[in-house]
């Protein structure tokens, strides 16, 4: 019962922000907001709160905020004037209202991490050695399983990720590598060698390595409000980018397409984090938030980043993209959503029969 209430709770939360980003700047600007809907289809139950209908319908997967005049030739709703249209609006303010959906979607994750961090600190690999390849560079050197890296070449080292970054962008130079040895400090002088090493998305990358592993061990870092945001800001940020490569790796067919998941791979997931804690919810709904964020900004139509195109072209050409156009590409791009969702949902199945 507690998976299922999170995997309503992380759905509804994250479509919640989404609409709220669409509906709080259609207010802002003046613009009609006729339904705000959590879910679709019939109305469940809800409430009207001056001339917004506020409502939970039946179909759990998905929302909507129905603004007033989003076509040319939608009539008015009752209670509702000429000046609250959609369509009226300067094309930047439209384009706003739609982007608000995704950038609330980011914001959330922020927000997320944010608390994450102030609550707990930021957890870091302690620059500590696990494992030492056999014929490697810091095998010759003498570099031995538990070592603590202080320092390399006269560099003050404080988490795993100093250590390796020193020794990419070393492009070969010899390193002096003071450590800690139960207590005892030792020199030793390392020449980093071109290896081949797997990337996160299985590529083969070939780099300067000495043939090193952390040893897994994590260090929290206490955060204060302001520190928190920066780390919460900065985590969010490289989630975006790796998010964004994954996706361009799916269309360079390096991540097989068999990775693609949907609704039920986003439910176990919630489920199977549900049962860690609520810190393990808060960080996988974070990382959803920032994927349905990037989605939704994708250059198709049908989708908040398709719209964004045509009122940016609008904006340009000063005056709206051909009807006709935007009836076709907004069905090719349907299209592509739909063997998008199958492929997603077939993945699923196969996934859970295996």
């Amino acid at each position: 019962m507690s998976s299922f209430l999170s995997v309503l709770l992380v759905l509804g939360g994250l479509i919640f922000f989404h609409e709220l980003g669409h509906f709080l700047i259609a207010r802002l600007f003046g613009i009609g907001v006729q339904t705000f809907s959590l879910g679709f289809g019939p109305r469940l139950f809800g409430w009207r709160g001056g001339q917004t209908d506020y409502r939970l319908s039946l179909v759990p997967l998905g929302g909507y905020v129905s603004l007033v005049g989003e076509s040319e030739d939608a009539e008015l709703p009752e209670g509702f004037e000429k000046r609250h249209s959609f369509t009226l609006r300067p094309a930047w303010q439209r384009l706003l209202v739609i982007a608000a959906g995704p950038v609330f979607n980011l914001l959330l994750a922020w927000f997320i991490y944010w608390g994450l961090f102030w609550a707990h600190g930021q957890f870091q690999l302690a620059p500590e050695v696990g494992r030492v390849q056999p014929e490697s560079p810091a095998s010759i050197a003498g570099v031995a399983p538990g070592d603590r890296i202080v320092s390399i070449g006269g560099k003050p080292v404080q988490w795993w990720d100093d250590v390796a970054g020193s020794i990419v962008t070393s492009e070969g130079r010899e390193l002096a590598i003071a450590i800690d040895r139960n207590g005892t400090a030792l020199t030793l002088n390392v020449q980093p060698e071109v290896r081949t090493r797997k990337t996160i998305f299985g590529e083969d990358e070939h780099t300067w390595l000495i043939g090193i592993q952390a040893s897994g061990r994590t260090v929290s870092l206490p955060l204060d409000g302001t520190s928190a945001m920066k780390a919460g800001l900065d985590q969010t940020w490289r989630m975006i980018v790796i998010t964004g490569q994954s996706v361009q790796k799916i269309f360079e067919r390096v991540v097989p397409l068999d990775s693609v998941g949907g609704p039920i791979m986003i439910a176990q997931m919630v489920s199977e984090q549900s049962r860690q804690g609520l810190d393990s919810v808060l960080a996988l709904t974070a990382l959803i938030s920032i994927n349905l964020g990037l989605l939704n900004l994708l250059p198709i139509p049908v989708l908040d980043g398709g719209h964004i195109i045509f009122l940016t072209m609008e904006m340009v050409m000063r005056r709206p993209v051909n009807a006709r156009l935007r009836e076709i590409t907004t069905r090719i791009g349907l299209a592509f959503l739909l063997a998008l969702m199958l492929l997603a949902t077939y993945n699923d199945i196969v996934r859970n029969l295996q």
